[in-house]
């Protein structure tokens, strides 16, 4: 049996890549006890190391807790400003006059093309030099520009990249009953897209929340990965206990995230009765009748 993208495995294949499987298993494991002895040599496995996460409830809302809230803070107010003025961009980028589609590409093209850390650390300075934020708040806000600046430039791609994947029989469809472009893109070009954009968006999302760790370890950020000194400062040397429950609670809300997403990516496909958009036709109606 064949596939359009591979040739179905035979009963050799099938031997093959349960042998590699099994072979892989087995350094997995090798590896894993290989960390935790190197760790149980150097007394990283001690009791004193991780009970401070167990039975001091201060270490939890003095620090980690806190921590978190910083993270999605920062991650929140970035999400709700990145989404829709990348969302303009890509639109923009598809503009038939060169006007908008040549200055819009140049600025993608600009902030998507410098790293992100770079620009947290230059909105930084430039809010030392040109504005009266409080040294507190400074790095939040710093944080969240960089992440804007370039979370925005890649989500204008993919919505660029989401629109031009769909059939071109899609706008000639809009047009042959009349439709303006704006109407085509409101009513019939984003509700499909919106679909085929939904895992690359939720990764940007995923990549939003991780990058506000920058902030904590350069700017002075108090959210989650800053919080590992002080910790380890007050409750003694337990840095990779710390670090590993800082990337376990990262790892829980990115879980979270793309679970919800998954939830509502699926909800979003059953509610398609086709592959095409429904529709408020009275809603076009007016539209067309507004610009008759």
């Amino acid at each position: 049996m064949t596939s359009v993208l591979y040739d179905a495995p035979g009963p050799g294949a099938k031997r093959r890549n349960i042998l590699y499987t099994v072979v892989f298993l087995v350094v997995l494991a090798l590896a894993g006890w290989w960390v935790l002895a190197t760790m149980a040599e150097k007394n990283q496995l001690a009791a004193d190391k991780w009970s401070p996460f167990v039975t001091d409830s201060a270490v939890w809302t003095t620090f980690l807790l806190p921590g978190l809230g910083e993270t999605l803070t920062a991650a929140a107010f970035a999400v709700v400003i990145a989404l829709p003025l990348g969302a303009l961009l890509g639109i923009a980028r598809l503009s038939d006059h060169a006007w908008v589609r040549v200055p819009v590409g140049a600025v993608v093209e600009f902030f998507r093309a410098i790293p992100v850390l770079l620009m947290m650390m230059f909105a930084s300075q430039a809010f030392v030099q040109f504005s009266d934020i409080d040294s507190e708040i400074r790095p939040m806000y710093a944080v969240v520009t960089g992440l804007v600046l370039y979370n925005a430039s890649v989500i204008a791609e993919i919505v660029r990249a989401g629109i031009l994947s769909l059939p071109n029989g899609q706008t000639d469809a809009a047009k042959a009953i009349g439709m303006r472009k704006g109407q085509t893109m409101t009513y019939v070009l984003l509700p499909q897209a919106v679909t085929a954009m939904l895992p690359a968006l939720v990764s940007q999302l995923v990549v939003i929340v991780k990058d506000t760790a920058l902030g904590g370890a350069l700017l002075g950020l108090g959210e989650l990965l800053f919080q590992v000194r002080p910790i380890t400062a007050n409750y003694g040397a337990n840095t990779i206990a710390t670090i590993t429950v800082v990337a376990l609670m990262f790892i829980l809300v990115n879980f979270a995230l793309t679970s919800l997403a998954g939830w509502l990516e699926g909800r979003v496909r059953r509610g398609k009765k086709s592959t095409g958009t429904v529709v408020d036709i009275k809603k076009i109606d007016a539209g067309l009748s507004g610009g008759a």
